[in-house]
Protein backbone atom coordinates (compact mmCIF):
# COMPACT_ATOMS: atom_id res chain seq x y z
CA UNK A 1 0.00 0.00 0.00
CA UNK A 2 1.07 3.33 -0.87
CA UNK A 3 0.09 7.26 -0.28
CA UNK A 4 1.02 9.75 -2.71
CA UNK A 5 0.81 13.21 -0.81
CA UNK A 6 2.46 16.15 0.61
CA UNK A 7 3.74 17.03 4.01
CA UNK A 8 1.22 19.73 5.13
CA UNK A 9 -1.25 19.15 3.19
CA UNK A 10 -4.35 18.44 5.82
CA UNK A 11 -6.55 15.73 3.25
CA UNK A 12 -3.37 13.81 3.02
CA UNK A 13 -3.51 13.79 7.14
CA UNK A 14 -6.73 12.96 6.97
CA UNK A 15 -5.84 9.68 5.08
CA UNK A 16 -2.71 9.24 7.57
CA UNK A 17 -5.33 9.16 10.62
CA UNK A 18 -7.29 6.57 9.04
CA UNK A 19 -4.34 4.64 7.91
CA UNK A 20 -3.05 4.52 11.43
CA UNK A 21 -6.62 3.67 13.16
CA UNK A 22 -6.67 0.71 10.85
CA UNK A 23 -3.02 -0.14 11.68
CA UNK A 24 -1.92 -0.53 8.06
CA UNK A 25 1.22 -0.32 7.45
CA UNK A 26 2.26 1.70 3.81
CA UNK A 27 4.97 3.33 2.19
CA UNK A 28 4.77 7.10 1.42
CA UNK A 29 5.66 8.95 -1.77
CA UNK A 30 6.01 13.08 -1.63
CA UNK A 31 4.37 14.92 -4.46
CA UNK A 32 6.11 18.22 -4.06
CA UNK A 33 3.40 20.92 -5.45
CA UNK A 34 5.51 23.66 -4.75
CA UNK A 35 7.25 22.03 -8.04
CA UNK A 36 4.24 20.94 -9.63
CA UNK A 37 4.94 17.24 -9.57
CA UNK A 38 1.25 16.88 -9.40
CA UNK A 39 0.68 17.79 -12.72
CA UNK A 40 2.68 15.07 -14.25
CA UNK A 41 2.16 13.12 -16.76
CA UNK A 42 3.15 9.97 -14.20
CA UNK A 43 1.04 11.50 -11.40
CA UNK A 44 -1.77 12.18 -13.81
CA UNK A 45 -1.87 8.37 -14.42
CA UNK A 46 -3.20 8.27 -11.18
CA UNK A 47 -5.50 10.87 -10.37
CA UNK A 48 -6.35 12.67 -13.76
CA UNK A 49 -7.32 15.93 -11.75
CA UNK A 50 -3.93 16.52 -9.85
CA UNK A 51 -4.33 16.44 -6.48
CA UNK A 52 -2.69 14.25 -3.42
CA UNK A 53 -3.81 12.32 -1.92
CA UNK A 54 -3.54 9.49 -3.73
CA UNK A 55 -3.91 5.88 -2.37
CA UNK A 56 -2.89 2.95 -4.40
CA UNK A 57 -4.16 -1.03 -2.65
CA UNK A 58 -2.76 -3.55 -4.90
CA UNK A 59 -4.38 -3.22 -8.23
CA UNK A 60 -6.56 0.01 -6.26
CA UNK A 61 -5.91 3.64 -7.08
CA UNK A 62 -8.17 5.40 -5.22
CA UNK A 63 -8.25 9.87 -4.67
CA UNK A 64 -9.80 12.50 -2.46
CA UNK A 65 -9.52 12.02 0.99
CA UNK A 66 -13.37 11.14 1.51
CA UNK A 67 -13.14 8.76 -0.80
CA UNK A 68 -9.91 7.08 0.30
CA UNK A 69 -11.26 6.87 4.34
CA UNK A 70 -14.65 5.24 2.83
CA UNK A 71 -12.82 2.56 1.26
CA UNK A 72 -9.74 1.98 4.34
CA UNK A 73 -12.89 1.59 6.41
CA UNK A 74 -14.73 -1.15 3.54
CA UNK A 75 -11.51 -2.96 2.81
CA UNK A 76 -10.14 -3.00 6.11
CA UNK A 77 -13.23 -2.67 8.82
CA UNK A 78 -11.52 -3.75 12.11
CA UNK A 79 -9.77 -1.98 13.79
CA UNK A 80 -11.81 0.16 14.78
CA UNK A 81 -15.10 0.29 12.27
CA UNK A 82 -15.19 4.25 11.20
CA UNK A 83 -18.66 4.98 10.06
CA UNK A 84 -22.28 3.50 11.92
CA UNK A 85 -24.43 0.27 11.15
CA UNK A 86 -27.44 2.84 11.76
CA UNK A 87 -27.78 4.00 7.82
CA UNK A 88 -29.59 7.47 9.25
CA UNK A 89 -26.44 7.96 11.36
CA UNK A 90 -24.14 6.77 8.47
CA UNK A 91 -25.78 9.51 6.57
CA UNK A 92 -25.19 12.11 8.96
CA UNK A 93 -21.16 11.27 9.39
CA UNK A 94 -20.84 11.84 5.74
CA UNK A 95 -22.73 14.97 5.98
CA UNK A 96 -20.23 15.97 8.78
CA UNK A 97 -17.60 14.94 6.58
CA UNK A 98 -18.56 17.22 3.22
CA UNK A 99 -19.17 20.00 5.89
CA UNK A 100 -15.09 19.64 7.52
CA UNK A 101 -13.92 19.51 3.72
CA UNK A 102 -16.00 22.67 2.16
CA UNK A 103 -16.86 24.95 4.99
CA UNK A 104 -14.07 24.03 7.48
CA UNK A 105 -10.94 23.07 6.11
CA UNK A 106 -10.87 25.04 3.18
CA UNK A 107 -11.45 28.52 4.87
CA UNK A 108 -8.73 26.85 7.42
CA UNK A 109 -6.52 26.63 4.50
CA UNK A 110 -6.87 30.23 3.13
CA UNK A 111 -6.14 31.58 6.19
CA UNK A 112 -2.64 29.53 6.11
CA UNK A 113 -2.14 31.02 2.92
CA UNK A 114 -2.82 34.82 3.81
CA UNK A 115 -0.35 34.13 7.12
CA UNK A 116 2.50 32.86 4.37
CA UNK A 117 1.71 35.79 2.27
CA UNK A 118 4.15 38.62 1.40
CA UNK A 119 1.10 41.01 1.47
CA UNK A 120 -2.46 39.58 3.14
CA UNK A 121 -5.46 40.00 2.15
CA UNK A 122 -7.45 41.31 4.95
CA UNK A 123 -10.86 40.86 3.35
CA UNK A 124 -10.25 36.93 2.65
CA UNK A 125 -8.90 36.70 5.78
CA UNK A 126 -11.70 38.34 7.59
CA UNK A 127 -13.96 35.97 5.17
CA UNK A 128 -12.09 32.65 6.31
CA UNK A 129 -11.83 33.36 10.25
CA UNK A 130 -15.78 34.11 9.70
CA UNK A 131 -16.33 30.69 7.89
CA UNK A 132 -13.85 28.64 11.03
CA UNK A 133 -15.80 30.30 13.37
CA UNK A 134 -19.32 29.73 12.67
CA UNK A 135 -18.12 25.99 11.61
CA UNK A 136 -16.88 25.84 15.15
CA UNK A 137 -20.17 26.96 16.74
CA UNK A 138 -21.89 24.21 14.69
CA UNK A 139 -19.40 21.82 16.40
CA UNK A 140 -20.35 22.68 19.81
CA UNK A 141 -24.00 22.12 18.77
CA UNK A 142 -23.43 19.04 17.18
CA UNK A 143 -21.45 17.88 20.37
CA UNK A 144 -23.50 18.43 22.87
CA UNK A 145 -24.13 15.74 24.75
CA UNK A 146 -21.66 13.55 22.93
CA UNK A 147 -17.91 12.41 23.71
CA UNK A 148 -17.41 11.92 19.48
CA UNK A 149 -19.75 13.83 16.49
CA UNK A 150 -21.08 10.49 16.22
CA UNK A 151 -21.96 7.32 18.99
CA UNK A 152 -17.90 6.78 19.10
CA UNK A 153 -14.60 8.16 16.83
CA UNK A 154 -15.49 8.30 13.49
CA UNK A 155 -15.13 9.18 9.83
CA UNK A 156 -16.70 12.72 10.40
CA UNK A 157 -14.18 13.33 13.77
CA UNK A 158 -11.15 12.30 11.57
CA UNK A 159 -12.62 15.09 9.00
CA UNK A 160 -12.31 17.67 11.36
CA UNK A 161 -9.14 16.98 13.05
CA UNK A 162 -6.20 17.97 10.79
CA UNK A 163 -7.52 21.29 10.13
CA UNK A 164 -8.87 21.84 13.61
CA UNK A 165 -4.69 20.67 14.65
CA UNK A 166 -3.88 23.89 12.24
CA UNK A 167 -5.82 26.58 14.15
CA UNK A 168 -2.90 27.65 16.70
CA UNK A 169 -0.60 28.33 13.69
CA UNK A 170 -3.08 30.47 11.36
CA UNK A 171 -4.04 32.88 14.40
CA UNK A 172 -7.44 31.32 15.65
CA UNK A 173 -7.96 30.30 19.30
CA UNK A 174 -11.55 28.27 20.31
CA UNK A 175 -13.16 30.39 22.18
CA UNK A 176 -13.88 29.52 25.91
CA UNK A 177 -17.24 29.38 25.43
CA UNK A 178 -16.70 26.68 23.25
CA UNK A 179 -16.61 24.16 26.44
CA UNK A 180 -17.86 20.98 24.10
CA UNK A 181 -14.77 21.69 21.46
CA UNK A 182 -12.63 22.21 23.58
CA UNK A 183 -13.42 19.05 25.40
CA UNK A 184 -13.23 17.30 22.33
CA UNK A 185 -10.44 18.43 20.69
CA UNK A 186 -8.21 17.19 24.41
CA UNK A 187 -10.28 13.63 23.35
CA UNK A 188 -9.31 13.62 19.75
CA UNK A 189 -5.05 14.68 20.72
CA UNK A 190 -5.08 11.68 23.11
CA UNK A 191 -5.76 9.09 20.33
CA UNK A 192 -2.75 8.20 18.83
CA UNK A 193 -3.25 8.39 15.19
CA UNK A 194 -4.14 12.10 15.35
CA UNK A 195 -1.18 13.06 18.39
CA UNK A 196 1.02 11.80 15.63
CA UNK A 197 -0.10 14.05 12.89
CA UNK A 198 -0.16 16.79 15.91
CA UNK A 199 3.41 16.42 16.03
CA UNK A 200 3.40 16.80 12.46
CA UNK A 201 1.85 19.72 12.04
CA UNK A 202 3.16 21.67 14.98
Amino acid sequence: MTIYDYPGCPFGRKVRIVLAEKELSFDSVNVDLAKGQQRSEEFRRLNPFGKVPVLVDESSVVYESTIINEYLNDEYPHPPELLPEDSGERARVRLLVDFADRAFTLPVMALERETKAAEKDETRVQAAKDAVAKALQMLERELAGREYLAESFSLADVAFAPALLMLPNVGVTIDPSLANVAAWKARLLARPSIGRVAKSAA
